[in-house]
């Protein structure tokens, strides 16, 4: 196990002063980079709050060990909220998602009032699950498909088949059993615990630094899917850090900061990740020119570049691409993107949010990210990526896209409306993560080492999840 996190908290952040000690030598600063943008980014991308959370190994069971995995469903996936779906995925009365997380089932469904109640997915009788697989859909109650029983949309027991059988049971103290639910962003969320915080103070700090994003104003472009051979946080951590991508990912390297990303510890729930695009590599020998990283960068549609995209006289390519990707974006999503910062563009502002999430407030990259462990299997995750495209302005929100399942051995560039480009980048991911999760099986040693910052949101989360387990959270 790692060293215990205090009480009261996670550690205090590390001192400004001290950045310089574990950080990349020689490499310019996020901060640094933004500073010499034509539009600055707003103050919240100003703030640093490192940390340094010692260095002590990471064991390796806590990626397959069984009882571990199951005391996590016990102490994790029952007590924390968890974002289900988005509000327009259940726009209407009596309109329901289906949400499972390990062999947890839950229906979330929209009320007569447009408020919002989830329930068990199962039935009182014999348990049968109402609703047999995740996804949307519609209807005047919840019945079960085995014998009848039948409650309203309100959880209220509604029917009973041969009712003079069951004089036993009371219709009044026979409401289904429900989780709590909270609303944020355009996300409904579920916490099947009733007690622990709010949903408001789970997520803080992070929607005071979203109140310069509409994240709410926004519509699913894109929803794919894919299982994934590995744990479920096995697969979170590969995108909490950038150190893999020098190995992993090398076509990246010209034009995109890897060893001198900014990583910040907020709160024991919410961590970022905020990533240059547009400039060299602290790894590459001979930097390539502006005009040269321009030519790489793999944001945006290439197509629309045309000929004339060049970098000007005491212009950057970043500066030149966050100006093409304004008029680009804007015009295809009827929006007004002329004061949206040059960071929010093109650059990689990555949030996550404990247990299971992940968010992207920029344009080019706007995603979110959700990790599931998949029934009782310790090896199995489900693993999503929606794109939220902005709503057109004095217009109708787009309907949610459909999810699209990509089988382990297809490509996530096989997705309709997945850039070959990324979904080359993912495939990488998904080869790394079945070698790690077999490797943890094949130590010999035992353990992990993690580095000082460049994963210090690993050890992060890891701490977060050892406090669950210790009863503290």
């Amino acid at each position: 196990m790692l060293d215990a996190i205090t009480p009261h908290g996670l550690p205090e952040p590390a001192q400004t002063e001290d950045l310089a000690a574990i950080r990349c030598p020689g490499a310019p600063t996020m901060q640094q980079i933004v500073a010499g943008d034509a539009l600055p980014p707003p103050p919240v991308l100003a703030m640093e709050e490192p940390m340094f959370l010692g260095t002590a190994p990471v064991s390796v069971d806590r990626y397959f060990d069984q009882d571990i995995f199951e005391a996590e469903i016990e102490k994790i996936w029952k007590r924390t909220w968890q974002w289900v779906c988005r509000e327009d995925h259940i726009p209407e009365p009596g309109d329901y998602y289906t949400y499972e997380v390990g062999h947890l089932s839950y229906v979330v469904v929209r009320q007569d009032d447009m408020s919002v109640r989830a329930f068990v997915n199962s039935c009182l009788h014999r348990s049968t699950k109402f609703k047999r697989g995740e996804g949307v859909g519609s209807g005047s109650n919840l019945r079960c498909p085995y014998h009848g029983w039948t409650w309203n949309n309100d959880g209220t027991l509604a029917q009973v088949p041969c009712a003079w059988d069951f004089k036993h049971i009371d219709p009044a103290r026979t409401n289904l059993p429900e989780a709590r639910v909270g609303h944020w962003g355009g996300f409904v969320f579920i916490n099947p615990s009733a007690e622990g915080p709010s949903l408001e103070d789970f997520l803080a700090p992070l929607p005071d630094h979203f109140s310069g994003w509409d994240i709410a104003n926004r519509h699913v472009a894109v929803h794919v899917a894919k299982e994934l051979p590995c744990n479920w946080k096995t697969a979170q951590e590969a995108f909490l850090e950038s150190y893999h991508v020098l190995e992993t990912h090398p076509q990246l390297l010209k034009g995109v900061g890897d060893a001198n990303v900014q990583y910040d510890c907020h709160s024991d729930h919410v961590t970022r990740f905020y990533a240059a695009s547009g400039v060299n590599s602290p790894h590459l020998a001979t930097p390539l020119s502006e005009e040269e990283l321009l030519a790489t960068m793999i944001l945006g549609d290439k197509d629309s570049r045309g000929e004339g995209l060049t970098v000007g006289p005491g212009e950057t390519a970043r500066t030149v691409m966050a100006r093409h990707l304004r008029k680009v974006m804007g015009e295809a999503y009827q929006c007004d993107l002329s004061a949206v910062s040059d960071s929010e563009m093109i650059d990689t502002i990555e949030y996550h949010v404990f247990p299971n999430m992940v968010l992207f407030p920029g344009l080019s990259l706007p995603m979110v990210y959700r990790f599931r462990p998949i029934g009782l299997d310790p090896n199995r995750t489900l693993f999503e990526i929606l794109f939220l495209r902005p709503n057109p302005e004095g217009g109708p929100a787009p309907e949610p896209a459909e999810p699209f399942r990509v089988a382990e051995d297809q490509s996530y560039a096989t997705a309709p409306g997945f850039d070959p480009a990324m979904g080359h980048v993912y495939d990488q991911d998904t080869d790394n993560l079945r070698a790690q999760q077999q490797g943890f099986r094949a130590s010999a040693v035992g353990v992990q080492n993690l580095g000082n910052y460049q994963e210090s949101r690993i050890r992060h989360f890891q701490m977060v999840v050892d406090k669950y387990l210790a009863g503290e959270a």
